[in-house]
């Protein structure tokens, strides 16, 4: 068999396991896999993991000398973004991770090489924008982007700042309850953080544009989501007192509303999911203290990525994929949701969890488009991620400081290897993706 038809079948393969389509049968979350290598990479996290296990990624070996801790498992530039801290009960807002789907107990050096392959696919994303090769809802055609001549520059920035917060640690490590919060009007991420900040209860921009208004129709009583078909469908009689009999025991208040949710994510795409509006039930003619009423999102849950070619690391990993990820989520964060849960539903099991009213994403577009972007935006935002991915890891252990001593100790050594390592899988990424093209083409 020749290499590359081995990778074809290898590609087929991972993608029918996990999305239980084949490439060939056109799924929406496929196609939308092959607009750029940038979205292959966020759609493929178990071809990443089969290709660590097989030798494909050949990591520098003592990398795998860092004690195991909780990882994101899906470690990308758009996994990360600004959210209300509790969830939505909260509006103290960090920058932090902000998608714990396959999260796990694993080695950290899985995440710093996926995000590292992710900022150099980004700048590619950008330069094919610019080249024509790729196309993009925003307006972007006017301004520079940022050149691949700065992906090294931003990778090393990421891992440098990653590798000061664990050695911060060593000498403090009260250092670890620290949060991203702040920033100044020329950061890259200023104007990200000001529309987080408008959107808590208290914003000026709450009741357009947080979560809860995006979804919910505030002008009518009793409230309910908005009749949005490309974002929800509705739900028969019998399944919505399905739903409100299995998953009231685990929110705050009332069910107010229950719709499914569809088309969202990109790994997740084909994962099962509803929308429940909670809040307290309004008398007739009260009006509803908005600020008491949140969304909570019931998502079917499988195994994370990492697990099917790495099932033995840690006992942490037997637990229910749901269980898994809310026991990792509570590790990484400073001040979790406050509601975050799983609970077994029609033979499956599921992840219950508060969608943040603040919560403001980052698209590759918003950190390789414009003069921040070009004048050391794109760096400044690998860094202050690589922060953020350090707090996140080193809260796996609070119990000693074992990570922070052997991080400090092996990384600055590997830099460039794990650099070179990055790079040579995103042209890998690169050839799947047109793998994928020709698939969907028959």
């Amino acid at each position: 068999m020749t290499e590359s038809v081995a990778r074809f079948e290898l590609i087929e393969q991972e993608l029918n396991r996990v999305d239980g389509y084949a490439p060939s049968q056109g799924h929406p979350k496929h196609l939308k896999m092959a607009n750029n290598p940038f979205v292959f990479l966020r759609g493929s996290a178990q071809l990443f993991y089969a290709d660590l296990a097989s030798g494909v990624i050949k990591l520098p070996p003592s990398l795998y000398k860092l004690p195991l801790t909780t990882i994101m498992g899906d470690c990308h530039s758009a996994n990360f973004g600004f959210l209300s801290e509790e969830g939505s009960h909260g509006d103290s807002i960090i920058f932090c991770p902000n998608d714990f789907d396959d999260a796990c107990i694993g080695h950290a050096a899985w995440d710093l090489l996926r995000f590292a392959v992710s900022l150099a696919l980004a700048v590619d994303y950008a330069q094919g924008i610019q080249q024509g090769l790729y196309t993009t809802e925003y307006e972007v055609k006017d301004k520079p982007a940022v050149s691949s001549a700065e992906t090294r520059a931003a990778i090393e920035a990421f891992l440098e700042a990653y590798t000061d917060i664990c050695h911060e640690g060593l000498s403090d490590p009260q250092s670890r309850l620290f949060a991203i919060s702040g920033f100044h009007s020329g950061h890259i991420l200023s104007k990200r953080y000001q529309k987080a900040l408008g959107r808590t209860c208290g914003g000026e921009a709450f009741t357009e544009k947080s979560s809860l208004a995006k979804a919910v129709d505030l002008n009518v009583l009793p409230l309910r989501f908005k009749a949005l078909p490309e974002r929800f469908n509705a739900i028969s009689a019998l399944l919505y007192q399905e739903i409100e009999e299995t998953f009231a025991p685990y929110v705050d208040d009332s069910i107010i509303d229950i719709v499914q949710r569809v088309n969202a994510g990109t790994g997740s795409v084909n994962m099962a999911r509803y929308y429940l509006l909670v809040g307290p039930k309004t008398q007739e003619g009260i009006t509803p203290d908005l600020a008491l009423y949140h969304i909570v999102e019931v998502k079917k849950q499988r195994h994370a990525a990492p697990l099917f070619h790495f099932p033995s690391l840690s006992p942490v990993n037997q637990l229910n994929p749901a269980h898994l990820t809310v026991n990792c989520q509570l590790r990484m964060q400073r001040r979790p949701d406050l509601v975050l849960d799983e609970a077994e539903w029609q033979g499956a099991h599921w992840l219950i969890r508060s969608r943040h009213h603040a919560r403001v994403g980052i698209d590759p577009e918003q950190i390789t488009f414009g003069k921040k972007a070009v004048k050391g935006g794109f760096i400044d935002y690998a860094a202050t991620c690589g922060e953020a991915l350090a707090l996140a890891h080193c809260r796996g252990d609070r119990r000693s400081t074992q990570f922070e001593a052997a991080v400090s100790e092996l990384l600055p050594d590997q830099v460039q290897s794990l650099i070179n390592c990055a790079l040579d899988y995103a042209e890998q990424v690169k050839q799947d993706c047109k793998v994928l093209r020709q698939m969907l083409a028959g």
